[in-house]
């Protein structure tokens, strides 16, 4: 069966949404906070020297940028076809073949691709003070920026791992000289950059939006990232706590080369109004708002919320159906979405959110919804007479989205 029949075959099967195939990403520089249920066998499936698998990505045309040894798929999502026979087509593929049949003509027009994807990042621990290139510096490598958000969700956060707090920017008084000289010091131990910025204790059911050039050190909250899709950065704190060093090569990951070894390059990366802006939680927090009227949408069985709301590129929702409730929801833009809670229907797909997953396997709690089935309506079915099913859904922006 060629490509383009693959496509179409998976369009019909499920009316215009697609069902995914779990995609499971290891990063050699962490430690993973096993949260998104995952055998604790297979956590290092792709062997210690790729390190563990701390990441799951949802509704990715991306692949994963992790060294020489990377396989060409890892990152990619997987339409599933058929699951008796384990036949599947790379997202990827259908929106090429389909193009705005699948994410919308605007969209598609405008990038030529699905251009956003999300992921549950599952870390022990913290990540080093690091950055995300905007369009301009990052386009010096081939790449896009990259904006990104952050919501907690309580359903995978069991535990808060070992730092459960976050360094975002720098502290308002902080010089570009000190930026430099911490830079500068990277290679000589721990270049003590956290001691120039300022950390916030994360909660749950909240979030943060991350502009590119905005420093920010994640903690240990198992964390989804709706975000650009791009995977550029590079590393600006050389030494973690608990003694994690951070190899020099991600200091100058995705610098060209002609700029390598120019530290005034890297200080230049750096947005420096949004990382010292003393309003800077203000700003950038989010805490979940009503998509509609609360009472008007209790009174239909569900509650729906806007959880990422503050970039025009990258936007999300958490949706709560309540127990026995069937609800039709439709939104002005393809979406992707993943089961946090709960079993019913999705349209015409079983949904369930697994309670223990091996790699390789199946599973009905991701799903693609295409434009025009947004636009029309997705019918979902809660069969639990006791428990909510919820989930979050990530959009390529959404004309429904009014920014602040």
């Amino acid at each position: 069966m060629s490509r383009k029949e693959l496509a179409l075959k998976a369009m019909e099967k499920g009316k215009g949404i697609l069902q995914l195939a779990p995609a499971w990403v290891p990063r050699s520089f962490c430690r993973p906070g096993r949260r998104i249920k995952l055998h604790p066998s297979d956590y290092y499936i792709f062997g210690l020297e790729r390190g563990g698998v701390d990441e799951r990505w949802f509704s990715s045309t991306t692949h994963a940028d992790n060294g020489p040894k990377t396989p060409e798929d890892e990152g990619l999502s997987y339409v599933v076809t058929d699951m008796e026979k384990s036949e599947k087509i790379l997202l990827l593929d259908v929106v090429e073949e389909l193009k705005g049949e699948v994410i919308g003509s605007a969209l598609y027009n405008k990038y030529g691709r699905w251009p956003v994807y999300s992921k549950f990042f599952d870390n022990l621990g913290p990540l080093p003070h690091h950055i995300h290139h905007n369009d301009t510096f990052a386009a010096r490598v081939g790449q896009s920026g990259k904006p990104e958000m952050y919501f907690f969700p309580s359903q995978v956060n069991n535990h808060g791992g070992e730092f459960p707090f976050t360094f975002f920017g720098l502290n308002p008084e902080t010089t570009k000289e000190e930026v430099r000289g911490a830079l500068e010091a990277f290679s000589g131990g721990d270049n003590n950059l956290l001691g120039l910025s300022r950390a916030f204790k994360l909660e749950l059911d909240t979030g943060w939006d991350v502009p590119p050039g905005v420093l920010h050190a994640p903690g240990s909250f198992c964390t989804y990232e709706p975000q650009f899709a791009s995977d550029v950065y590079a590393m600006f704190q050389s030494v973690l706590y608990y003694e994690h060093c951070v190899p020099e090569e991600l200091l100058w990951k995705d610098c060209p080369l002609e700029e390598k070894g120019n530290f005034d390059y890297l200080v230049s990366v750096i947005d420096w109004e949004l990382n010292v802006d003393p309003e800077f939680h203000r700003n950038r927090f989010m805490s979940p708002l009503p998509v509609y009227p609360p009472g008007e949408m209790r009174a239909h069985g569900y509650i729906e919320e806007w959880i990422c709301y503050k970039c025009e590129k990258v936007s999300a929702k958490r949706l709560t159906v309540f127990p026995g409730k069937t609800v039709t929801i439709t939104d002005n833009a393809a979406y992707g979405i993943i089961c946090l809670q709960g079993n019913g229907t999705f349209g015409e797909y079983k949904l369930e959110s697994p309670t223990l997953i091996r790699y390789g396997e199946f599973t009905n709690d991701e799903f693609f919804v295409t434009e025009s089935t947004a636009k029309s309506g997705v019918v979902i079915k809660n069969l639990s007479s006791t428990e909510n099913i919820v989930i979050l859904k990530h959009f390529a922006g959404n004309s429904d989205l009014q920014l602040n």
